[in-house]
């Protein structure tokens, strides 16, 4: 005895049924930055926008720590702890979200921008400072020089957030340079 043939969904009903994503689950809401990340149009630039402040928030606190070595110690190991909580949190965002490394993910430009600042002591981050680092940024993210390609391959969360330490990195390089030629 046959049983009786039951109707195919369509695609398109079968799309809509899909849950949405978990924009508000601990880990997605974290990665996205309060879901700063949901902006339809260059999220990463907003994500790293929000770096900023954490930059000044972070060169604040080395200063009220005594300033000096440190006061640059704590604001190191405040960043890398930020850098290091991200990679877990950046990890079950993404597989919540069912992708690889989601555009609304701006958690790891948020950590990097701090990152890329750590080279130039508070005092000096300037608004004038604190903008170059911005453009570069974006500049070394978006382009992902030599070895943010390749780091973007890492899993999950690692590789989610190692792309942007690259690109911090580069950023850093440049405002070093920048400051002993006295050009910023």
């Amino acid at each position: 005895m046959n049983a009786p043939a039951m109707p195919r969904e369509s695609s398109a009903t079968a799309v809509s049924d899909l849950p949405s994503p978990p924009w508000f689950t601990p880990a997605v809401l974290l990665a996205t930055a309060g879901g700063v990340g949901r902006v339809p149009f260059a999220p990463g630039t907003f994500g790293a926008l929000l770096g900023l402040p954490l930059a000044v928030a972070t060169g604040v606190i080395a200063e009220r720590c005594g300033g000096g070595l440190a006061g640059r110690a704590i604001e190191a190991a405040l960043i890398a702890a930020v850098c290091v909580v991200g990679i877990p949190i950046c990890s079950r965002a993404a597989r919540l979200m069912g992708k690889k490394d989601p555009g609304a993910i701006v958690l790891d430009e948020v950590a990097s921008m701090p990152l890329a600042l750590l080279i130039v002591p508070p005092e000096a981050r300037t608004p004038a400072v604190l903008a170059v680092a911005f453009v570069l940024l974006r500049i070394f993210d978006i382009g992902k020089p030599f070895p943010c390609r390749q780091l973007e391959k890492l899993p999950a969360g690692l590789g989610i957030m190692a792309d942007d330490w690259a690109a911090a990195a580069w950023t850093a390089a440049c405002l070093a340079v920048a400051r002993w030629q006295h050009w910023l």
